[in-house]
């Protein structure tokens, strides 16, 4: 398998190790596989039966054929040591938790597997990952990349824009982990970080990659959630061709989906689920693409005003919207929507959900079709946001109670690219 950009009409294609490496395509757009292989279905669906790791061991060999059998096998083992559950609320709602990661978020699926996968490319040669955070993605790429040999994290991330939580997960962990703590917005650190890739005179001098979404490592191997979901519906359910409502920011998470389905995984369509933050949704009703400064919400995650996975939307549907508007809906809620969401979700069902998650249950119930929302989060994470509307404080998991205690080191940045090129180069 080899990868061309999303920029380029005539497609001209890189090795895995390159495109993973470069993170950004040299043109600025992003990677994309030159072929999507199909699945087998039944087999898919009986690997799920047995364990995550092994359904998404015979996906990641159709996708990544390049590399050593035994190899790859070891990365997904590891990546994938940890649980993933449906729950169903009623006949039509359910929902797929993917918080049972280290980091209590979905981009456990995507982070773990790119730091060994990086690590088995890389061979120990020095390299700086570099990636930007509105939430969840900077603890999840702190983790997954804590003590890869030769490789330095580099995370942005806006300062008081982010939970407390998730502040103390990506700055506590030392080692070759390196928080910049950003005075700005989510959009402000993307656009730094993209700035760099462009910068041809520091990537002379400095070997660069991101963990964002936008780097096909992280951005892959979360299509492998959406085959385990369908096959925990369908057994739940007895269903076929569910609808699936994805919480969306800078959209690797709803792509990921569309790649899947691209795949073969027999599903309806998707519901890009979004707060205030509605770049995507009204360029859906509108067929205009106006990208903006994101606003703050309680789902802050989601606050991406200027999503760069668009360029993967319009790439899988060949550039034409009214195939995107065939395949993917949108829908935008407000923060007290979503407030009135997580307190209805318990008072309903006793269940406790973050703000993210409760977007999509917002859209699985608004869409009014049979199928299932991810949720993106514990709701432990988002204890201030969860406690005030149910009044129960989310207990915190054993992982998350020790980050809390533990002293926080951060280095305090304006959103200059200047200063964060002279910051790489001293590294």
């Amino acid at each position: 398998m080899k990868y061309f950009s999303t920029r380029d009409c005539s497609r001209e294609l890189v090795a895995l190790a390159d495109a993973a490496f470069m993170g950004l395509a040299r043109d600025g757009g992003l990677f994309m596989p030159e072929r999507i292989p199909q699945v087998d279905m039944q087999c898919v669906e009986a690997l799920a039966g047995q364990s995550y790791a092994d359904m998404a061991l015979y996906l990641a060999k159709l996708l990544f054929d390049e590399v050593d059998a035994v190899a790859l096998e070891r990365v997904v083992r590891d990546a994938y040591d940890f649980q993933v559950g449906l729950r169903q609320f009623d006949d039509k709602v359910s929902t797929l938790e993917l918080f049972h990661g280290p980091t209590h978020a979905f981009k456990d699926f995507g982070a773990r597997f790119m730091g060994r996968m990086t690590g088995l490319l890389n061979n120990g040669e020095e390299l700086i990952v570099l990636t930007a955070t509105s939430g969840d993605t900077g603890s999840a790429v702190a983790h997954g990349f804590h003590n890869v040999e030769g490789v330095r994290v580099v995370i942005l991330y806006p300062d008081g824009k982010v939970s407390p939580l998730q502040e103390a997960q990506m700055t506590t962990l030392g080692g070759n982990i390196h928080p910049l703590k950003v005075a700005g917005t989510f959009d402000d650190c993307q656009r730094m970080v993209k700035s760099m890739f462009r910068n041809a005179a520091l990537r002379e001098k400095v070997r660069l990659t991101s963990a964002n979404s936008i780097n096909l490592l992280r951005w892959i191997p979360q299509s492998f959630y959406y085959f385990y979901g369908y096959c925990a519906w369908k057994r739940q359910t007895g269903g076929d061709m569910p609808t699936v409502v994805v919480p969306s920011g800078n959209y690797g998470n709803l792509t990921a989906g569309m790649l899947a389905r691209r795949m073969g995984l027999p599903i309806k369509g998707f519901v890009a689920a979004s707060n205030a933050n509605n770049v995507v949704p009204e360029y859906l009703l509108t067929e205009q693409y106006r990208p903006r400064k994101s606003v703050q919400t309680l789902a802050n995650a989601m606050d991406v005003g200027d999503p760069s996975n668009f360029e993967r939307m319009m790439s899988l549907c060949g550039g034409d919207v009214k195939a995107l508007q065939s395949e993917v809906r949108g829908y935008e809620c407000s923060d007290e929507q979503i407030a009135a969401a997580i307190a209805e979700i318990y008072e309903k069902y006793g269940y406790l959900s973050d703000p993210h998650s409760a977007v999509g249950y917002l859209a699985m119930k608004a869409c009014g079709e049979s199928g299932f929302y991810l949720s993106t989060a514990h709701a432990a994470k988002f204890g201030e946001v969860v406690e005030p509307v149910t009044g129960v404080a989310p207990e915190l998991p054993e992982s998350l109670a020790d980050a809390v205690k533990r002293e926080r080191h951060a280095t305090k940045m304006g959103a200059d690219e200047a200063a964060l090129a002279d910051f790489l180069l001293k590294m």
